[in-house]
Order: structure tokens, then C-alpha cells, then sequence
């Protein structure tokens, strides 16, 4: 079992678009030298096993085309079920976690690179470094609350890392109703909308993943 890290932490020399999330106390702990993967899910499985079935599939598909797995250290629900995945066919994980969260005893330990983090706050920022495309896979309000946090970076020009929301049977289209509600108001430019790239199956998020890699 490998000791957890603690924050501060971390920049991969692979990630791009980061220098306004910068940390001058980062230290050069482990550093990813191949195309990486933050996925933002629900720690509970859904009612609906699709949920659990894409995790799975997302899991052995990332490890298939030699890809890192950066996500935030679960090992329940959709979250446990994409590291374990990707775990078994052989990818590299890299898990963030808070503290408090750890005391909850829910932390997967046994991934690649282990980080604990003190703040919520912090895990996202630490996840978002290491990544070079975001991936949402469905989930509850902590997914939303972190996909929202990269969408909103990317609207103020922080970052051009690409966002992708996995809509598996259709979990999303109540939130993409929303977000053309809050274009069509006038609280967003219609080029919000443009930021997230919705892709409707395991697939396809890979099709356009290799297309952003090459």
C-alpha cells in the first residue's frame, strides 16, 4: 500500500493551459508523461445499471489506449467502478482526495499516485492540473459543482483544456435544457454552450479524445 502525498502538489509536465491555477508551493511529485484523464462522477452507483455499465467500459477503455486515469480517489460508486476498471486492464490512476473524506475511510489507496488534499476546494484544483481533457460522467451535486468549476475557468480564457460530459441514456439532457434556458436569457454568451462537448457513449468520448491527442 502506498503512503498518500500531501498537498501541496503536483504538476504534470503533460498538462497544458494551466499557468493561471499555478501554485508556488507545488512540489514535483509524480509527474505523468502520457496524455491524462480527470473524471468527475457520482460515488453512488445510479439507479440505473448504464451508469455503472459506462464507468466500467470508460475504465478499460482509457487503459486500452494508454491513457491515465485522474479522478477523485473514490472507491464507491461510478467513481470505484472506473478506477477499478481501469486498475485491472492495466492503466495508471492517479487519485485526489480531502482529508475529511479520508477520515471517512472512502479513499481508494491502492491506485499509481495517491494525493490527499486538505480542502474540497483543492482536490479539484490538484485534479484539473494533472489533466489534459475532463471528462463528467453522471452524478449528483459534486460532480455538477466541479464540472461547473472547469466550465467556468475555461469562460474567463484560464484554460483550453477540453470538457467533455458522457450522456449516458440521456442522464444530462435535463442540464443541457438548462444551460440553452441560461443562453436564451441572456445570462451566458451562446459560446458557453460551445465549451462542453457532449458525447452520447463510451465510444464516441474516445473517437474525440484521440482526435484532441493527435
Amino acid at each position: 500500500m502506498r503512503k498518500p502525498l500531501a498537498f501541496p502538489a503536483i504538476a504534470s509536465q503533460n498538462a497544458r493551459n494551466t499557468k493561471p491555477l499555478q501554485d508556488k508551493r507545488i512540489q514535483a511529485v509524480p509527474q505523468a508523461t502520457q496524455f491524462s484523464v480527470c473524471v468527475f462522477c457520482g460515488s453512488r452507483p445510479g439507479n440505473d445499471p448504464a451508469f455503472m455499465e459506462a464507468a466500467t467500459e470508460l475504465g478499460q477503455s482509457l487503459a486500452q489506449n494508454s491513457l491515465r486515469l485522474v479522478y477523485g480517489a473514490g472507491d464507491v460508486g461510478l467513481m470505484g467502478a472506473v478506477a477499478r476498471a481501469a486498475q485491472l486492464a492495466g492503466a495508471e490512476t492517479f487519485g485526489v482526495i480531502p482529508v475529511h473524506l479520508m477520515r471517512a475511510e472512502v479513499g481508494k489507496r491502492d491506485l499509481t499516485s495517491f494525493v490527499v488534499t486538505e480542502t474540497m476546494h483543492e482536490r479539484k484544483k490538484v485534479m484539473f492540473m494533472n489533466a489534459d481533457a475532463i471528462v463528467t460522467l453522471p452524478g449528483g451535486p459534486g460532480s455538477l459543482d466541479e464540472l461547473f468549476e472547469v466550465l467556468t475557468w475555461a469562460q474567463l480564457s484560464l484554460h483550453t483544456k477540453p470538457v467533455y460530459l458522457l450522456n449516458t441514456r440521456g442522464y444530462w439532457d435535463p442540464l443541457l435544457a438548462l444551460l440553452d434556458n441560461i443562453t436564451d436569457n441572456g445570462f451566458a454568451d451562446p459560446s458557453f454552450r460551445d465549451l462542453l462537448q457532449v458525447v452520447g457513449s463510451v465510444p464516441d468520448l474516445m473517437a474525440a479524445l484521440q482526435k484532441r491527442i493527435h
